[in-house]
């Protein structure tokens, strides 16, 4: 996929990058190259391959599904500014 000068300004415009006019056609050019790598990654078979987290080989850290002593809710509700009938109050912000 091809890049032209124009596209590369609009994508530093939108990222909030200042790019002298004598930089885009490079930019321009990592930006192609960029993509063609990607459309190379989307040829790769990876049917096989199990999803990962980390690629170092880890089991994600479970917690019992038990229900906590909980019981705050006057020590909660004594730091908000506003609370009614056990609750937080908020102001409405949808008509």
């Amino acid at each position: 996929m091809s890049i032209d000068i124009e596209t590369a300004r609009k994508v530093a415009h939108l990222a909030r990058i200042k790019v002298e006019e004598d930089r885009l056609p490079a930019l321009a050019r990592e930006f192609s190259n960029i993509l063609d790598f990607i459309e190379q990654l989307g040829e790769v078979n990876v049917d096989e391959v199990e999803p990962m987290v980390s690629v170092t080989p880890m089991r994600l850290k479970r917690r019992a599904d038990a229900v906590t002593d909980g019981g705050y809710q006057d020590k909660i509700l004594a730091n908000a500014p506003d609370a009614r009938e056990g609750f937080f109050a908020v102001p409405k912000v949808v008509e």
